[in-house]
Protein backbone atom coordinates (compact mmCIF):
# COMPACT_ATOMS: atom_id res chain seq x y z
CA UNK A 1 0.00 0.00 0.00
CA UNK A 2 2.99 2.32 0.84
CA UNK A 3 4.48 1.80 -2.27
CA UNK A 4 1.61 2.80 -4.08
CA UNK A 5 1.14 5.59 -2.32
CA UNK A 6 4.44 6.46 -3.23
CA UNK A 7 4.05 5.92 -6.28
CA UNK A 8 0.52 8.20 -7.22
CA UNK A 9 2.80 11.00 -5.52
CA UNK A 10 5.59 10.44 -7.85
CA UNK A 11 3.13 10.52 -10.64
CA UNK A 12 1.13 13.07 -9.45
CA UNK A 13 4.62 15.36 -9.22
CA UNK A 14 5.94 14.53 -12.98
CA UNK A 15 2.52 15.02 -14.00
CA UNK A 16 2.63 18.69 -12.61
CA UNK A 17 6.09 19.68 -13.47
CA UNK A 18 5.31 18.47 -17.22
CA UNK A 19 2.20 20.71 -17.47
CA UNK A 20 4.35 23.77 -15.73
CA UNK A 21 7.40 23.51 -17.67
CA UNK A 22 9.25 26.42 -18.14
CA UNK A 23 11.02 27.93 -21.75
CA UNK A 24 14.17 27.90 -19.91
CA UNK A 25 13.84 24.12 -19.70
CA UNK A 26 11.74 23.47 -22.70
CA UNK A 27 14.82 24.96 -24.62
CA UNK A 28 17.39 22.72 -22.96
CA UNK A 29 18.66 25.34 -20.69
CA UNK A 30 19.25 27.08 -23.26
CA UNK A 31 16.46 30.52 -23.25
CA UNK A 32 14.35 32.39 -20.42
CA UNK A 33 11.37 33.63 -20.92
CA UNK A 34 9.37 37.19 -21.76
CA UNK A 35 7.56 39.13 -19.68
CA UNK A 36 4.44 37.77 -20.85
CA UNK A 37 5.48 34.01 -20.68
CA UNK A 38 6.70 34.65 -17.10
CA UNK A 39 3.52 36.46 -16.03
CA UNK A 40 1.11 34.16 -17.16
CA UNK A 41 3.18 31.40 -15.79
CA UNK A 42 3.24 32.77 -12.44
CA UNK A 43 -1.29 33.57 -12.51
CA UNK A 44 -1.34 30.10 -13.95
CA UNK A 45 0.09 28.62 -10.44
CA UNK A 46 -1.88 31.26 -8.70
CA UNK A 47 -4.92 30.14 -10.14
CA UNK A 48 -4.41 26.40 -9.38
CA UNK A 49 -2.84 26.08 -6.13
CA UNK A 50 -4.72 27.82 -3.09
CA UNK A 51 -0.90 28.36 -1.48
CA UNK A 52 0.23 30.87 -3.93
CA UNK A 53 -1.25 34.45 -4.31
CA UNK A 54 -0.27 36.90 -6.72
CA UNK A 55 -0.57 40.70 -5.76
CA UNK A 56 -0.09 43.70 -8.31
CA UNK A 57 1.49 46.00 -6.44
CA UNK A 58 2.52 49.71 -7.12
CA UNK A 59 3.53 51.38 -11.03
CA UNK A 60 7.06 51.06 -12.63
CA UNK A 61 8.68 53.54 -15.61
CA UNK A 62 7.09 51.15 -17.71
CA UNK A 63 3.59 51.81 -17.02
CA UNK A 64 2.83 48.03 -15.63
CA UNK A 65 2.71 47.06 -12.23
CA UNK A 66 5.40 45.36 -9.91
CA UNK A 67 4.21 41.68 -9.52
CA UNK A 68 4.48 39.90 -5.87
CA UNK A 69 3.97 36.35 -5.63
CA UNK A 70 3.53 34.88 -2.08
CA UNK A 71 3.88 30.86 -1.25
CA UNK A 72 1.83 30.63 2.25
CA UNK A 73 1.62 26.82 2.89
CA UNK A 74 -1.32 27.79 5.38
CA UNK A 75 -2.97 29.82 2.73
CA UNK A 76 -2.60 32.95 4.60
CA UNK A 77 -1.46 35.74 2.65
CA UNK A 78 -2.12 38.96 4.89
CA UNK A 79 1.68 40.11 6.40
CA UNK A 80 1.07 41.11 9.78
CA UNK A 81 -0.70 38.16 10.41
CA UNK A 82 1.78 35.42 8.99
CA UNK A 83 4.42 37.74 11.26
CA UNK A 84 2.42 37.19 14.33
CA UNK A 85 2.62 33.38 13.44
CA UNK A 86 5.79 33.94 13.96
CA UNK A 87 6.43 32.68 10.04
CA UNK A 88 10.18 33.84 8.78
CA UNK A 89 10.23 35.89 5.23
CA UNK A 90 12.56 35.42 2.14
CA UNK A 91 12.07 37.89 -0.91
CA UNK A 92 13.75 37.56 -3.97
CA UNK A 93 13.88 40.08 -6.37
CA UNK A 94 14.89 38.84 -10.06
CA UNK A 95 15.88 41.13 -13.03
CA UNK A 96 16.60 43.83 -11.72
CA UNK A 97 19.52 43.90 -14.87
CA UNK A 98 17.11 41.76 -17.07
CA UNK A 99 20.26 40.78 -19.20
CA UNK A 100 21.13 39.05 -15.64
CA UNK A 101 18.06 36.16 -15.86
CA UNK A 102 19.12 33.28 -14.07
CA UNK A 103 16.84 34.46 -10.93
CA UNK A 104 14.32 34.85 -13.21
CA UNK A 105 14.17 30.71 -14.37
CA UNK A 106 15.54 30.00 -11.32
CA UNK A 107 12.22 31.20 -9.13
CA UNK A 108 9.88 29.88 -11.40
CA UNK A 109 11.23 26.71 -11.21
CA UNK A 110 11.58 26.74 -7.38
CA UNK A 111 8.30 27.73 -6.79
CA UNK A 112 6.57 25.21 -8.98
CA UNK A 113 8.61 22.41 -7.65
CA UNK A 114 7.38 23.60 -4.12
CA UNK A 115 3.77 23.05 -5.30
CA UNK A 116 4.17 20.04 -7.26
CA UNK A 117 5.68 18.28 -4.46
CA UNK A 118 5.17 20.18 -0.84
CA UNK A 119 5.91 17.36 1.27
CA UNK A 120 9.72 17.56 0.23
CA UNK A 121 9.72 21.28 1.45
CA UNK A 122 8.75 20.62 5.12
CA UNK A 123 10.77 24.39 5.96
CA UNK A 124 7.85 25.81 4.40
CA UNK A 125 5.44 24.99 7.56
CA UNK A 126 7.46 28.24 8.85
CA UNK A 127 8.71 30.18 6.02
CA UNK A 128 6.83 32.45 3.75
CA UNK A 129 8.63 33.25 0.15
CA UNK A 130 7.87 35.78 -1.74
CA UNK A 131 8.80 36.47 -5.39
CA UNK A 132 9.03 39.90 -7.46
CA UNK A 133 9.36 37.87 -10.89
CA UNK A 134 10.19 40.75 -13.04
CA UNK A 135 11.65 44.01 -11.38
CA UNK A 136 13.06 45.99 -13.80
CA UNK A 137 10.02 45.38 -16.52
CA UNK A 138 11.22 48.22 -18.74
CA UNK A 139 14.36 46.42 -19.65
CA UNK A 140 12.66 43.18 -19.56
CA UNK A 141 10.61 44.39 -22.64
CA UNK A 142 13.47 45.66 -24.40
CA UNK A 143 14.77 42.27 -25.51
CA UNK A 144 17.94 41.82 -27.42
CA UNK A 145 20.82 39.19 -28.14
CA UNK A 146 23.70 41.52 -28.22
CA UNK A 147 24.50 43.75 -25.18
CA UNK A 148 25.31 41.45 -22.68
CA UNK A 149 28.70 41.33 -24.69
CA UNK A 150 30.86 38.77 -22.33
CA UNK A 151 27.78 36.50 -21.26
CA UNK A 152 27.28 32.94 -22.31
CA UNK A 153 23.61 33.09 -22.55
CA UNK A 154 20.88 32.61 -22.33
CA UNK A 155 20.17 33.74 -26.54
CA UNK A 156 17.67 36.53 -25.58
CA UNK A 157 17.27 38.86 -22.85
CA UNK A 158 16.04 42.01 -21.29
CA UNK A 159 18.70 45.36 -20.92
CA UNK A 160 19.85 46.53 -18.47
CA UNK A 161 18.42 50.40 -18.25
CA UNK A 162 14.98 50.43 -16.98
CA UNK A 163 12.12 52.43 -19.50
CA UNK A 164 14.18 55.87 -18.54
CA UNK A 165 17.45 54.05 -18.08
CA UNK A 166 18.34 54.15 -15.23
CA UNK A 167 20.23 51.75 -13.53
CA UNK A 168 18.17 50.58 -10.64
CA UNK A 169 20.66 49.15 -8.37
CA UNK A 170 21.76 52.29 -7.85
CA UNK A 171 18.12 53.90 -6.99
CA UNK A 172 17.40 52.31 -4.00
CA UNK A 173 18.23 55.61 -1.53
CA UNK A 174 17.36 58.29 -3.90
CA UNK A 175 13.87 56.83 -5.12
CA UNK A 176 13.73 58.43 -9.01
CA UNK A 177 12.31 55.53 -10.52
CA UNK A 178 8.59 54.59 -10.00
CA UNK A 179 9.99 51.00 -10.00
CA UNK A 180 12.49 52.30 -6.44
CA UNK A 181 9.42 53.56 -4.78
CA UNK A 182 7.14 50.81 -5.02
CA UNK A 183 9.83 48.15 -4.51
CA UNK A 184 9.93 50.38 -0.92
CA UNK A 185 6.71 49.82 -0.43
CA UNK A 186 6.79 46.29 -1.01
CA UNK A 187 9.94 45.78 1.08
CA UNK A 188 8.51 47.67 3.96
CA UNK A 189 4.98 45.76 4.09
CA UNK A 190 7.25 42.45 3.99
CA UNK A 191 9.96 43.56 6.44
CA UNK A 192 11.89 40.48 5.02
CA UNK A 193 13.98 38.22 7.20
CA UNK A 194 16.39 37.64 4.01
CA UNK A 195 16.71 39.27 1.32
CA UNK A 196 18.18 37.70 -2.43
CA UNK A 197 18.96 39.94 -5.38
CA UNK A 198 20.16 37.82 -8.26
CA UNK A 199 22.87 39.03 -10.84
CA UNK A 200 25.07 38.08 -13.00
CA UNK A 201 29.26 38.98 -12.35
CA UNK A 202 30.95 40.77 -14.55
CA UNK A 203 35.01 40.80 -14.15
CA UNK A 204 37.83 38.49 -13.85
CA UNK A 205 37.46 34.50 -15.29
CA UNK A 206 37.65 32.05 -12.39
CA UNK A 207 36.29 28.16 -11.82
CA UNK A 208 33.45 29.07 -9.59
CA UNK A 209 29.64 29.60 -10.68
CA UNK A 210 28.43 31.23 -7.78
CA UNK A 211 29.80 34.32 -6.20
CA UNK A 212 27.96 36.13 -3.30
CA UNK A 213 27.85 39.41 -2.71
CA UNK A 214 26.83 39.81 1.00
CA UNK A 215 26.03 42.50 2.98
CA UNK A 216 29.09 43.72 4.53
CA UNK A 217 29.50 42.74 8.77
CA UNK A 218 30.81 45.64 10.04
CA UNK A 219 28.48 47.87 8.20
CA UNK A 220 25.28 45.86 9.08
CA UNK A 221 26.85 45.87 12.45
CA UNK A 222 26.72 44.67 15.93
CA UNK A 223 25.29 41.18 16.84
CA UNK A 224 23.53 40.88 13.32
CA UNK A 225 26.58 41.45 11.36
CA UNK A 226 28.40 38.21 13.51
CA UNK A 227 25.38 36.24 12.73
CA UNK A 228 25.72 37.08 9.16
CA UNK A 229 29.44 36.59 9.12
CA UNK A 230 29.79 33.03 11.60
CA UNK A 231 26.41 31.66 10.85
CA UNK A 232 24.36 32.57 7.55
CA UNK A 233 27.34 32.88 5.47
CA UNK A 234 29.06 29.54 6.33
CA UNK A 235 25.88 27.63 6.25
CA UNK A 236 25.52 28.70 2.77
CA UNK A 237 28.43 27.99 1.88
CA UNK A 238 28.03 24.77 2.75
CA UNK A 239 25.33 24.15 1.05
CA UNK A 240 26.35 25.40 -2.12
CA UNK A 241 29.51 23.04 -2.01
CA UNK A 242 26.42 19.88 -1.06
CA UNK A 243 24.93 20.88 -4.19
CA UNK A 244 27.47 20.78 -6.42
CA UNK A 245 28.37 24.36 -6.74
CA UNK A 246 31.13 25.81 -4.35
CA UNK A 247 30.83 29.60 -4.30
CA UNK A 248 33.52 31.98 -3.06
CA UNK A 249 32.94 36.15 -1.68
CA UNK A 250 32.11 37.96 -5.20
CA UNK A 251 35.13 38.71 -6.94
CA UNK A 252 36.00 42.27 -6.41
CA UNK A 253 39.23 42.45 -8.78
CA UNK A 254 38.40 45.43 -11.29
CA UNK A 255 41.80 46.50 -12.59
CA UNK A 256 43.44 43.39 -11.21
CA UNK A 257 43.59 39.85 -11.37
CA UNK A 258 42.02 38.13 -7.97
CA UNK A 259 45.06 35.65 -7.52
CA UNK A 260 46.50 38.33 -4.92
CA UNK A 261 43.80 38.96 -3.08
CA UNK A 262 40.62 41.10 -3.40
CA UNK A 263 38.56 43.95 -1.47
CA UNK A 264 34.86 43.11 -0.43
CA UNK A 265 32.64 45.21 -2.53
CA UNK A 266 31.24 47.75 -0.58
CA UNK A 267 27.39 47.49 -0.42
CA UNK A 268 26.01 51.10 -0.12
CA UNK A 269 22.47 52.08 0.33
CA UNK A 270 22.59 52.78 -3.02
CA UNK A 271 22.65 49.18 -3.86
CA UNK A 272 19.60 46.55 -2.99
CA UNK A 273 21.54 44.66 0.26
CA UNK A 274 22.89 48.09 1.29
CA UNK A 275 19.68 49.52 0.99
CA UNK A 276 18.38 45.88 3.12
CA UNK A 277 21.06 46.98 5.40
CA UNK A 278 19.57 50.05 6.95
CA UNK A 279 16.66 48.17 8.10
CA UNK A 280 18.22 45.04 10.00
CA UNK A 281 17.97 42.91 6.84
CA UNK A 282 20.70 40.16 6.05
CA UNK A 283 21.01 40.10 2.01
CA UNK A 284 22.61 38.48 -0.71
CA UNK A 285 23.36 39.26 -4.38
CA UNK A 286 24.05 36.36 -5.82
CA UNK A 287 26.11 37.02 -8.70
CA UNK A 288 26.61 33.66 -11.31
CA UNK A 289 29.63 34.06 -13.23
CA UNK A 290 29.16 35.42 -16.85
CA UNK A 291 31.34 32.24 -19.18
CA UNK A 292 29.40 30.06 -17.31
CA UNK A 293 26.99 28.33 -19.20
CA UNK A 294 23.53 29.43 -18.86
CA UNK A 295 21.94 26.14 -16.99
CA UNK A 296 25.05 25.83 -14.46
CA UNK A 297 23.74 29.64 -13.44
CA UNK A 298 20.25 28.76 -13.29
CA UNK A 299 20.41 26.13 -11.33
CA UNK A 300 23.22 27.42 -8.83
CA UNK A 301 21.17 29.95 -8.53
CA UNK A 302 18.24 27.35 -7.41
CA UNK A 303 20.48 25.63 -5.07
CA UNK A 304 21.20 29.08 -3.13
CA UNK A 305 17.08 30.04 -3.22
CA UNK A 306 16.51 26.98 -1.86
CA UNK A 307 19.35 27.18 1.02
CA UNK A 308 17.72 30.38 2.15
CA UNK A 309 14.85 28.33 2.59
CA UNK A 310 16.22 25.83 4.71
CA UNK A 311 18.69 28.13 6.27
CA UNK A 312 15.11 30.25 7.51
CA UNK A 313 13.71 27.38 8.55
CA UNK A 314 16.74 25.90 11.12
CA UNK A 315 17.71 29.59 12.82
CA UNK A 316 14.30 31.29 11.93
CA UNK A 317 13.56 31.57 16.34
CA UNK A 318 17.07 33.20 16.49
CA UNK A 319 17.21 35.41 13.28
CA UNK A 320 13.37 36.65 14.51
CA UNK A 321 14.55 37.39 17.89
CA UNK A 322 18.32 38.84 16.57
CA UNK A 323 16.18 41.82 14.27
CA UNK A 324 14.12 42.29 16.77
CA UNK A 325 16.47 43.00 19.38
CA UNK A 326 18.12 44.73 16.78
CA UNK A 327 15.57 47.22 15.84
CA UNK A 328 15.60 48.05 19.78
CA UNK A 329 18.89 48.82 20.17
CA UNK A 330 19.30 50.93 17.35
CA UNK A 331 16.50 53.14 18.93
CA UNK A 332 18.75 54.61 21.74
CA UNK A 333 22.26 53.70 19.80
CA UNK A 334 24.34 56.96 20.32
CA UNK A 335 27.12 57.35 17.68
CA UNK A 336 26.32 56.20 13.91
CA UNK A 337 29.19 55.52 11.15
CA UNK A 338 28.09 57.59 8.08
CA UNK A 339 31.21 56.29 5.43
CA UNK A 340 33.66 53.67 5.66
CA UNK A 341 37.08 52.79 4.19
CA UNK A 342 38.47 49.41 3.85
CA UNK A 343 40.87 48.23 6.48
CA UNK A 344 43.95 47.39 4.65
CA UNK A 345 46.05 46.08 7.69
CA UNK A 346 43.30 43.35 8.11
CA UNK A 347 42.27 40.34 6.25
CA UNK A 348 40.86 36.96 6.21
CA UNK A 349 42.90 34.13 3.97
CA UNK A 350 40.86 32.71 1.87
CA UNK A 351 40.79 29.02 -0.58
CA UNK A 352 40.33 30.60 -3.88
CA UNK A 353 40.47 28.43 -7.25
CA UNK A 354 41.28 30.38 -10.51
CA UNK A 355 43.05 30.57 -13.79
CA UNK A 356 46.30 31.60 -13.81
CA UNK A 357 46.34 34.89 -15.97
CA UNK A 358 49.08 35.80 -18.36
CA UNK A 359 49.43 38.81 -20.89
CA UNK A 360 49.23 37.88 -24.38
CA UNK A 361 50.11 39.36 -27.91
CA UNK A 362 46.81 41.00 -28.92
CA UNK A 363 45.55 39.87 -32.61
CA UNK A 364 43.51 43.33 -32.58
CA UNK A 365 46.22 45.88 -31.06
CA UNK A 366 49.26 43.86 -31.36
CA UNK A 367 49.69 44.92 -27.98
CA UNK A 368 49.45 43.16 -24.66
CA UNK A 369 46.77 41.68 -23.04
CA UNK A 370 44.89 39.91 -19.95
CA UNK A 371 44.33 36.57 -20.49
CA UNK A 372 43.34 33.60 -18.13
CA UNK A 373 44.47 30.06 -19.19
CA UNK A 374 42.21 27.43 -18.37
CA UNK A 375 44.46 24.85 -19.07
CA UNK A 376 45.94 25.88 -15.87
CA UNK A 377 43.89 26.24 -13.07
CA UNK A 378 45.14 26.75 -9.55
CA UNK A 379 43.69 26.86 -6.16
CA UNK A 380 45.64 29.36 -3.72
CA UNK A 381 45.12 31.00 -0.49
CA UNK A 382 44.65 34.91 -0.87
CA UNK A 383 43.96 37.59 1.03
CA UNK A 384 40.21 38.89 0.99
CA UNK A 385 40.05 42.50 2.66
CA UNK A 386 36.79 42.14 4.22
CA UNK A 387 36.74 44.66 7.46
CA UNK A 388 35.98 48.09 6.83
CA UNK A 389 36.15 50.76 9.56
CA UNK A 390 34.24 53.99 10.41
CA UNK A 391 35.39 56.90 8.35
CA UNK A 392 33.37 59.73 9.59
CA UNK A 393 30.98 59.38 12.58
CA UNK A 394 28.09 61.42 14.36
CA UNK A 395 26.32 61.55 17.21
CA UNK A 396 22.98 61.53 16.70
CA UNK A 397 20.72 64.62 17.50
CA UNK A 398 17.45 64.17 19.89
CA UNK A 399 15.38 65.04 16.43
CA UNK A 400 15.96 66.64 12.86
CA UNK A 401 13.86 69.44 11.80
CA UNK A 402 12.89 70.06 8.15
CA UNK A 403 11.18 73.19 7.04
CA UNK A 404 8.30 72.43 5.21
CA UNK A 405 9.27 73.05 1.59
CA UNK A 406 11.01 70.37 1.54
CA UNK A 407 8.43 68.33 1.18
CA UNK A 408 9.87 65.81 -1.21
CA UNK A 409 12.64 64.55 1.29
CA UNK A 410 9.11 64.08 3.98
CA UNK A 411 8.02 61.75 1.31
CA UNK A 412 10.88 59.75 1.06
CA UNK A 413 11.04 59.55 4.98
CA UNK A 414 7.04 58.49 5.37
CA UNK A 415 7.62 55.79 2.10
CA UNK A 416 10.32 54.12 4.19
CA UNK A 417 8.74 53.94 7.57
CA UNK A 418 9.79 57.20 9.59
CA UNK A 419 7.68 58.80 12.02
CA UNK A 420 7.44 62.29 11.44
CA UNK A 421 5.59 65.10 13.07
CA UNK A 422 4.53 68.78 11.97
CA UNK A 423 5.73 71.44 14.62
CA UNK A 424 2.36 72.89 15.86
CA UNK A 425 2.81 76.44 16.42
CA UNK A 426 5.42 78.75 15.38
CA UNK A 427 8.94 77.85 17.33
CA UNK A 428 12.71 79.22 17.67
CA UNK A 429 14.93 76.57 18.50
CA UNK A 430 18.50 76.60 19.27
CA UNK A 431 20.20 73.83 17.13
CA UNK A 432 23.24 72.81 15.12
CA UNK A 433 23.62 73.93 11.70
CA UNK A 434 25.99 72.73 9.17
CA UNK A 435 26.70 74.97 6.55
CA UNK A 436 29.04 73.67 3.53
CA UNK A 437 32.04 74.67 2.94
CA UNK A 438 33.46 72.62 0.05
CA UNK A 439 32.48 69.69 -2.41
CA UNK A 440 33.85 68.22 -5.43
CA UNK A 441 31.30 66.96 -8.38
CA UNK A 442 32.05 65.12 -11.29
CA UNK A 443 32.05 66.59 -15.46
CA UNK A 444 29.66 63.45 -15.89
CA UNK A 445 26.28 62.69 -14.65
CA UNK A 446 25.86 59.11 -12.62
CA UNK A 447 22.61 57.89 -12.89
CA UNK A 448 21.05 60.97 -13.59
CA UNK A 449 22.71 63.10 -11.01
CA UNK A 450 25.97 64.93 -10.24
CA UNK A 451 27.22 62.99 -7.27
CA UNK A 452 28.92 65.13 -5.18
CA UNK A 453 32.04 63.74 -3.03
CA UNK A 454 34.52 65.04 -0.88
CA UNK A 455 32.22 67.11 1.39
CA UNK A 456 33.52 69.70 3.85
CA UNK A 457 31.33 71.21 6.60
CA UNK A 458 31.35 73.97 9.18
CA UNK A 459 28.92 73.32 12.16
CA UNK A 460 27.59 76.33 14.75
CA UNK A 461 25.14 76.68 17.41
CA UNK A 462 22.27 79.08 17.06
CA UNK A 463 18.50 79.45 17.30
CA UNK A 464 16.17 79.12 13.84
CA UNK A 465 12.55 80.39 13.77
CA UNK A 466 10.60 77.55 12.40
CA UNK A 467 6.70 77.77 11.41
CA UNK A 468 4.33 75.99 12.42
CA UNK A 469 4.16 72.76 9.80
CA UNK A 470 7.88 72.82 9.37
CA UNK A 471 8.75 68.57 10.05
CA UNK A 472 10.18 67.15 13.35
CA UNK A 473 11.87 63.98 12.69
CA UNK A 474 12.58 61.92 16.04
CA UNK A 475 15.69 59.96 16.42
CA UNK A 476 14.68 57.38 18.26
CA UNK A 477 13.27 55.00 15.95
CA UNK A 478 14.07 51.47 14.51
CA UNK A 479 14.84 53.18 11.15
CA UNK A 480 17.37 55.57 12.83
CA UNK A 481 20.01 54.14 9.85
CA UNK A 482 18.34 55.45 7.28
CA UNK A 483 17.28 58.55 8.66
CA UNK A 484 20.84 59.55 9.94
CA UNK A 485 22.48 57.77 6.33
CA UNK A 486 20.18 59.91 4.46
CA UNK A 487 20.04 63.70 6.10
CA UNK A 488 23.98 63.68 7.24
CA UNK A 489 25.20 65.28 4.58
CA UNK A 490 28.50 63.40 4.34
CA UNK A 491 26.86 60.32 4.79
CA UNK A 492 28.18 58.09 1.54
CA UNK A 493 24.45 58.01 -0.40
CA UNK A 494 22.88 60.96 1.46
CA UNK A 495 20.10 63.00 0.26
CA UNK A 496 23.10 65.74 -0.17
CA UNK A 497 25.38 64.27 -2.18
CA UNK A 498 22.32 63.18 -4.55
CA UNK A 499 21.60 66.38 -5.45
CA UNK A 500 18.48 67.06 -3.50
CA UNK A 501 19.30 70.00 -2.10
CA UNK A 502 21.44 71.91 -4.84
CA UNK A 503 19.46 74.90 -4.82
CA UNK A 504 21.35 76.10 -1.73
CA UNK A 505 24.27 76.13 -3.24
CA UNK A 506 23.51 78.92 -5.30
CA UNK A 507 23.02 82.62 -4.61
CA UNK A 508 20.04 83.60 -5.11
CA UNK A 509 20.91 87.66 -4.24
CA UNK A 510 24.21 89.62 -5.42
CA UNK A 511 25.06 93.25 -5.43
CA UNK A 512 26.48 95.67 -7.84
CA UNK A 513 29.91 96.18 -6.62
CA UNK A 514 30.03 99.73 -7.23
CA UNK A 515 27.29 100.41 -4.86
CA UNK A 516 28.44 97.66 -2.42
CA UNK A 517 32.10 99.92 -2.49
CA UNK A 518 30.47 102.59 -0.16
CA UNK A 519 28.52 100.04 1.96
CA UNK A 520 31.83 97.51 2.51
CA UNK A 521 33.98 100.38 3.84
CA UNK A 522 31.11 101.22 6.01
CA UNK A 523 31.27 97.63 7.56
CA UNK A 524 35.01 97.56 7.68
CA UNK A 525 34.87 101.02 9.80
CA UNK A 526 32.17 99.18 11.99
CA UNK A 527 34.16 95.57 12.36
CA UNK A 528 37.55 95.66 13.60
CA UNK A 529 37.87 91.71 12.94
CA UNK A 530 36.54 91.29 9.57
CA UNK A 531 39.06 94.01 8.81
CA UNK A 532 41.93 91.71 10.81
CA UNK A 533 39.91 89.10 8.56
CA UNK A 534 40.22 90.83 5.26
CA UNK A 535 43.78 91.59 6.12
CA UNK A 536 45.17 88.30 6.72
CA UNK A 537 43.72 86.88 3.53
CA UNK A 538 45.47 89.24 1.57
CA UNK A 539 48.90 88.49 3.25
CA UNK A 540 47.83 84.46 2.73
CA UNK A 541 46.78 85.02 -0.83
CA UNK A 542 48.68 86.91 -3.20
CA UNK A 543 45.85 86.50 -5.71
CA UNK A 544 43.27 87.61 -3.98
CA UNK A 545 45.20 90.80 -2.81
CA UNK A 546 45.29 91.71 -6.26
CA UNK A 547 41.55 90.85 -7.30
CA UNK A 548 38.98 93.77 -5.99
CA UNK A 549 36.39 92.05 -6.46
CA UNK A 550 37.54 88.49 -4.87
CA UNK A 551 37.82 91.23 -1.61
CA UNK A 552 34.27 92.44 -1.91
CA UNK A 553 32.95 89.00 -2.33
CA UNK A 554 34.80 88.16 0.68
CA UNK A 555 33.23 91.30 2.75
CA UNK A 556 29.62 90.69 1.03
CA UNK A 557 29.91 86.95 2.05
CA UNK A 558 30.45 88.17 6.08
CA UNK A 559 28.36 90.48 6.07
CA UNK A 560 24.22 90.29 7.42
CA UNK A 561 23.51 90.79 3.52
CA UNK A 562 24.66 88.05 2.54
CA UNK A 563 21.49 85.76 2.12
CA UNK A 564 21.40 83.38 5.37
CA UNK A 565 20.26 80.33 3.08
CA UNK A 566 23.00 80.15 0.93
CA UNK A 567 25.21 77.16 1.58
CA UNK A 568 23.42 76.84 4.54
CA UNK A 569 21.87 72.92 4.61
CA UNK A 570 18.96 73.16 5.68
CA UNK A 571 17.96 69.89 7.53
CA UNK A 572 18.72 71.29 11.62
CA UNK A 573 19.69 69.24 14.51
CA UNK A 574 18.00 69.68 17.77
CA UNK A 575 20.89 68.14 20.29
CA UNK A 576 18.69 68.55 23.54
Amino acid sequence: MRITTLLLLSLCTFSVQAQYKTRFEISGGKQTPTYEEGIAFYKLLAKNFPQIQMQEKGLTDSGLPLHLVLFSKNKQFDIKKLKAQGKAILLINNAIHPGESDGVDASMMLLRDIAANPSKYPELDSVVVAIIPFYNIGGVLNRNSTTRTNQEGPEEYGFRGNARNYDLNRDFIKNDTRNARSFAAIFHELDPDLFADTHVSNGADYQYVMTLDYAQKDKLGGTLGTFNDQVFLPYMHKHLKAAGFEATPYVNAWGQTPDKGFVQFPDWPRYSTGYAALFHTIGVMTETHMLKPYDQRVKSTYAYLHGNIKFLASYRIGLLKLRKDTKESVKSQAKFAISWQVNKEKNTQIQFKGYEPEYILSEVSGLNRLHYDRSKPFTKTIPFYDTYVPLDEVTKPVAYIIPQGWHNIIELLKLNQVEVKQLEIDSEMEVETYYIENYDSPKQPFEGHYWHNSVTLRTEKKKVSFKKGDWYVPVNQWTNRYIIETLEPKAVDSFFKWNFFDTILQAKEHYSGYVFEDLAKKLLEKSPELKTQLEQKRQADPEFAKNANAQLDFIYDHSPYREKEYLRYPVFRLMK
